[in-house]
């Protein structure tokens, strides 16, 4: 059977033979057991709900193994015999061209070059899902397949809740992911939820199947890194940067470093996501011993090379090396997936990857306690980098706030964090409040050509905006026109044809509005439009994007909601909703999207009217926060387009408030 057949058969009318658990591929840990006796069965009606009552009888004992065994009902059976990755557009069957680059999205997002646990269709984070189990994916791609352009999918936390008639300028595809009552929106809720089979942590770009895999964290990294180091008055070159986590967040900052010439230490326990970074020339050398460490890194030092050195071992081990043989670390994060720190985020030192992972679900309560030692440990170390002149900040991964529900010494007197997120020091003032965020787009062909001429347009265009740029955002666009002409040459593509870079609300426009037009002139073929959550309107999270919001509303997510909303009617193709995302469930709500274009009139005027507001919602909430840059640029922003009406400030005099 080809591949259009199986895809429109959904799930199949017969049962497919039994997988095996297949041991090449990395998988998720185990997750510890939430479910009491009762629920577990509660667990096995939700999943047989998607099969013939004929078939029970023989699934049941599988997936109670499975749960028993993984925590959860994975349906490792219905896996599909193809190799899954982002095919060109029309290989797929398809009514609506829509539906069909979703399709390609999803695959993407499921490719095992991309994915981190592909057979747990886990895209990254340790948990971040597109689908809860292999039944959910082959009903929404049959799904996908018969739609129409008058229909739209339901997609409930991975369960395609169906085709209902629409419009042809409505979504194709809603999602929500992890939308649960606020009150039952704790870790130890979403674990119980998901082990049900009634919620998932959709992340965001895994859930939004807008996941271009690792590029998009390299770029963001490398802004992040290369702005900290002007920060610091500091040439990156013979400088170091350490940081841990090559798994979860998918290897980016090995890579990052090089881009930004500096020397990168990254620490990850996982020999496997070593290997795989390093097969894909995404780190450059390996090292599984402390003292050689030093004496390389002494090396790279003297000689200011670029380089990027993974080291097999836990993160605390190199901060205490460094320490003890007086290396100085210029700046320092964290990347681990602390967001999902109970089920394989972060490793405690003590214990090799295997015993940790055994420990998680066979000592649930002691792998805890042994994580928040080593957090403490993690952060009287760094402090002491930190007072020989380390610049540390927080990549918005949750470290600060599970290190200070660890009891960590990271808290101040007043209550604040010791450390900036890196939204504060960084990414927020310089470019958030400006409008700058992560634009990404997905060749729809697959044609490496494709992406070369999306490339230069690209770059045609930010050069052009940037002869007229203000002042306070001239460096914004020079560091991304580098980006653009360096990307093919780093070797940034994993997966789907894709590319990332920082723009602006005018940038984003002018660089569809050019693709759009080069698509209707036969160029290239179709693009998809997306973005990542790191990005100034989507997401509402108070310990990252919106951790630069002081008047108190950093806790809301009206932003969010209103944005999601917003795209819904402007042109989205697909929009989606999430609990969760980066810094983990409970603590942010995230809004993403995706847009074909097809070269029309109709893409055009939905690249103004979307791109406009997607951007700007967010500049507007910034400057109501009395964000000096987001005032100016929203007012900016206003005299350009007079239908444009914002709520601007006005500032107090803070002397007026001193004696009250």
């Amino acid at each position: 059977m080809n591949f259009k057949k199986q895809i429109l058969l959904g799930i199949p009318d017969e049962l497919p033979v039994k997988k095996e658990y297949d041991i090449s591929v990395n998988h998720a840990p185990i997750r510890e057991s939430v479910l009491s006796s009762e629920e577990k069965k509660l667990a096995l009606r939700n999943a047989l709900r998607y099969f013939d009552k004929k078939f029970h009888r023989e699934l049941i004992p599988e997936f109670k193994y499975e749960l028993d065994e993984y925590g959860r009902i994975y349906m490792y059976r219905f896996r599909p015999n193809y190799e899954i990755y982002a095919r060109p557009i029309e290989d797929y069957p398809y009514k609506s061209k829509q539906a069909a680059s979703i399709m390609l999205m999803i695959q993407n997002n499921l490719d095992k070059r991309v994915a981190q646990h592909p057979h747990e269709l886990i895209t990254y984070g340790g948990n971040g899902a597109v689908f809860q189990n292999w039944a959910q994916y082959l009903l929404t791609m049959k799904y996908l397949a018969e739609m129409t352009d008058d229909q739209t999918l339901v997609m409930y936390s991975g369960h395609p809740m169906g085709l209902f008639p629409s419009n042809i300028n409505a979504p194709r595809v809603v999602v929500t992911n992890g939308m649960v009552i606020p009150n039952y929106s704790k870790k130890l809720d979403l674990e119980k939820f998901n082990a049900l089979g009634v919620s998932q942590y959709g992340q965001m770009t895994a859930g939004s199947y807008m996941y271009i895999g690792p590029q998009g964290i390299v770029h963001g990294t490398t802004i992040t890194v290369l702005n900290a180091f002007r920060k610091i008055k500091k040439e990156p070159r013979g400088k170091i940067f350490v940081t841990s986590g090559l798994g979860g967040m998918s290897g980016a900052q090995p890579k990052a470093g090089n881009i930004s010439k500096c020397i990168t230490v990254c620490a990850e326990v996982n020999i496997k996501a070593i290997e795989t970074r390093h097969s894909q020339n995404w780190v450059d050398e390996i090292i599984n011993d402390a003292s050689e460490l030093v004496e390389r890194v002494k090396t790279a030092q003297e000689n200011k090379e670029i380089v990027s050195i993974a080291y097999h071992g836990n993160i605390v081990d190199v901060w205490e090396s460094f320490y003890e043989n007086n290396i100085m670390v210029d700046i320092g994060s964290d990347q681990t997936s602390l967001h999902n720190p109970w089920s394989g985020g972060y490793y405690p030192i003590g214990y090799s990857f295997e015993e940790a992972n055994k420990l998680i679900y066979e000592n649930p309560e002691k792998f805890k306690a042994e994580v928040k030692s080593t957090l403490k440990k993690h952060v009287e170390i760094i402090n002491k980098h930190v007072k020989k002149g380390t610049y540390f900040f927080d990549y918005g991964n949750a470290f600060l706030l599970e290190a200070s529900k660890a009891d960590a010494d990271i808290v101040k007197d007043d209550g604040s964090f010791k450390y900036p997120s890196y939204v504060q020091d960084i990414m927020g003032p310089m470019c958030f409040d400006y409008g700058f965020g992560p634009f990404r787009w997905v060749c729809s062909s697959g044609k490496q050509e494709d992406l070369d001429i999306t490339d230069s347009i690209a770059c045609e265009v930010l050069e052009k905006l940037a002869i007229n740029a203000h002042d306070d955002t001239r460096q914004q666009m020079k560091d991304n026109i580098q980006w653009i002409k360096a990307a093919k040459e780093n070797d940034l593509v994993v997966g789907s044809k894709a590319r990332i870079l920082y723009a602006d609300s005018n940038g984003r426009i002018e660089i569809a509005k050019a693709f759009n037009k080069a698509i209707k002139e036969e160029k290239i073929g179709p693009v998809i439009l997306g973005r990542d959550h790191h990005d100034v309107s989507g997401t509402d999270s108070p310990y990252r994007e919106t951790s630069n919001i002081y008047d108190g509303s950093q806790f809301t997510a009206d932003m969010a909601i209103q944005n999601v909303i917003g795209d819904s009617f402007r042109g989205a193709t697909w929009v989606s909703i999430h609990n969760g995302g980066g810094v983990g469930w409970g603590e942010v709500i995230n809004g993403g999207f995706g847009m074909l274009i097809d070269g029309s009139e109709k893409s055009e005027n939905n690249i103004k009217s979307m791109l406009f507001w997607d951007v700007n919602n967010g500049i507007a909430r910034r400057n109501w926060a009395r964000n000096t840059g987001a005032i100016d640029q929203i007012s900016r922003a206003m005299k350009k387009n007079p239908k444009l009406q914002v709520t601007l400030p006005n500032l107090v005099d803070d002397n007026l408030l001193k004696n009250l």
